[in-house]
Parts: structure tokens; C-alpha cells; sequence
């Protein structure tokens, strides 16, 4: 048994919890479409002078879309790595489906979460779409990660092993 088996996994949960308190800081107005589109035209502005407004939009909501997708898929892993690093049991375990479902509840339920959060503040608008993104990206993760271990596996099943005394 690994002397470290009873040890719980705090860098594993931090960093999964330091993910989650900068998705929360995003949901504050702060992070506000209007606010992220003030910062993206006054950044393009210093670097090409005049900015197309409709332009500075679009790249804006297309930058929000992809922070979704980016922000969740990451807290995704990183849920999955917390989880996977409390229950092992060995360290031939990559994968399994206890902790990647718990990675995609918990990713959801943040997901849900921030985004009712966000229906109390003025500035924000609370979108089940963006739960429907937030979800997908988190699930994405967990279909790549267990993509991931299946190939892993089939390498090693296909490598030859060598008999003693040939």
C-alpha cells in the first residue's frame, strides 16, 4: 500500500477550488458583458486606433463563449483529478467512472449555480444556455479523458512481452 494512501489530496482540492473562485469572480459584475466589451475596445484601441464597435462585440461574445468552454472544461479536469486522487486505490488506476460522473455532477452544479447566481445581479443575465455550454464543455473533458485511458490501455496490451528463459 502507498504510504501516501492515507493522506488526503489537498493539492489536488485547492486547485480545483482555486478554479472555482475564479469562476465566481467572473460572475460578478465585473465580468459583466458590458464591462468585458468596455476592456476588449479600449485594448484594441491602444493597439489599432479605431475599432469597429460591432466588431469589438462579436469578438466579445465569441470570447465570453470560448471562457465558458475553457473555464468549465478546466474545472472539469480538475474536479476529475480531486476526485481521482481521494478514492485510488493503486496507482494503476487512471480512469474510472465514479470519478469522472462526479467531475461532470459537480462541473453542472457550478455551472447552474453561477448561472442563477447571476439572474439576482443587474448587470448579468442568468442563461440556461450557458449551463447547456458549461455542461457540454464539462462532458467533452470527461469523454476525452476517458478517450484518453482506453488508448493508453490498448498501448499497453499491444506491447509483446518477453518469456523468461527464451
Amino acid at each position: 500500500m502507498n504510504p501516501d494512501s492515507h493522506k488526503f489530496p489537498w493539492r489536488e482540492w485547492i486547485a480545483a477550488l482555486l478554479w472555482l473562485a475564479l469562476i465566481a469572480i467572473e460572475s460578478t459584475p465585473w465580468f459583466s458583458f458590458q464591462n468585458t466589451g468596455h476592456m476588449l475596445y479600449a485594448l484594441l484601441a491602444s493597439f489599432f486606433g479605431t475599432v469597429d464597435v460591432s466588431r469589438v462585440s462579436l469578438a466579445n461574445a465569441v470570447l465570453r463563449e470560448t471562457g465558458h468552454v475553457t473555464g468549465y472544461g478546466v474545472l472539469s479536469w480538475l474536479f476529475f483529478r480531486a476526485w481521482r486522487a481521494t478514492f485510488r486505490s493503486s496507482r494503476a488506476a487512471a480512469w474510472a467512472l465514479a470519478w469522472s460522473a462526479a467531475a461532470f455532477v459537480m462541473t453542472a452544479a457550478v455551472a447552474s449555480l453561477d448561472e442563477w447566481h447571476q439572474t439576482f445581479l443587474p448587470s448579468r443575465t442568468g442563461a440556461f444556455r450557458d449551463v447547456l455550454l458549461d455542461s457540454s464543455a464539462a462532458l467533452a473533458v470527461q469523454i476525452l479523458l476517458f478517450a484518453l485511458w482506453k488508448r493508453r490501455v490498448a498501448r499497453a496490451q499491444e506491447k509483446p512481452t518477453v518469456a523468461v528463459g527464451d
